[in-house]
């Protein structure tokens, strides 16, 4: 349920809708599993993805924007880095890198589309590429331990304040893992505001954000100015 309440704002009175069930943030940490399979040239790259669980490629895809939160790489997972890193493929490096985890529904169709990459990319190669530097590609998994940090929103200025400052794995929880890993029809974020403020319009807005295009802290941005917008024009009505 929803409730509207009046606040005074700069000398004005307002009407602030308010949700009977808070948003109750949740930060997370990963805990990482290394597992015994490691390729050293792309043709057992592509038959090792074939082969690994699930949570192996949730982990070298969606779980990467964890790990590098602050920063927006030119590889934005494990696989495209690698190619490009240590293989010196860039060819088939930025194949990997424009591929949108997005655009899938399920970690078994990314898993398809992965092989399909690099499966075309070494039917047009005379030769199958090999580490040439350092390190094989090392499969890893991870579990996701979820956080509590104390904080709840219960008006959307209230849930805008919150994002502001909140640590990005809470960003990160509420809008990779609920949705991809944990199977939620959309973000916890946008089904809150739909569901407890009745916004109908800022959830479908927060719902078509695409989490992949930047780092957590450009998501962050982004979140934030769909919240602004919204404020902006909810005042400008009153």
């Amino acid at each position: 349920c929803v409730r509207l309440t009046a606040e005074l704002s700069e000398g004005a009175w307002i009407v602030v809708l308010t949700a009977d069930a808070p948003f109750a943030f949740i930060g997370c940490s990963e805990l990482q599993e290394s597992i015994a399979h490691q390729a050293d040239d792309e043709k057992e790259l592509a038959e090792l993805i074939e082969e690994v669980p699930l949570d192996s490629i949730h982990f070298h895809t969606h779980s990467y924007f964890l790990r590098h939160g602050l920063i927006e790489g030119t590889y934005p997972n494990d696989f495209a880095q690698w190619v490009v890193m240590q293989i010196g493929d860039h060819v088939l490096g930025e194949r990997l890198a424009v591929l949108d985890p997005f655009d899938y529904p399920d970690l078994e169709n990314l898993r398809e589309e992965l092989i399909s990459i690099i499966d075309d990319h070494l039917s047009r190669s005379p030769i199958i590429p090999r580490v040439v530097f350092v390190q094989p590609f090392h499969f890893k998994r991870s579990r996701i331990l979820e956080v509590p940090i104390g904080l709840e929103a219960r008006t959307l200025q209230e849930f805008r304040d919150i994002v502001t400052d909140i640590d990005v794995s809470s960003i990160y929880y509420h809008m990779f893992e609920a949705h991809f890993r944990l199977r939620r029809a959309e973000n916890d974020f946008s089904a809150w505001l739909r569901t407890s403020l009745k916004l109908t319009n800022l959830a479908d807005r927060i719902r078509s954000i695409n989490p992949y295009q930047g780092s957590l802290e450009r998501l962050r941005s982004k979140l934030i100015s769909a919240c602004d917008d919204f404020l902006t024009s909810e005042s400008a009505k009153s």
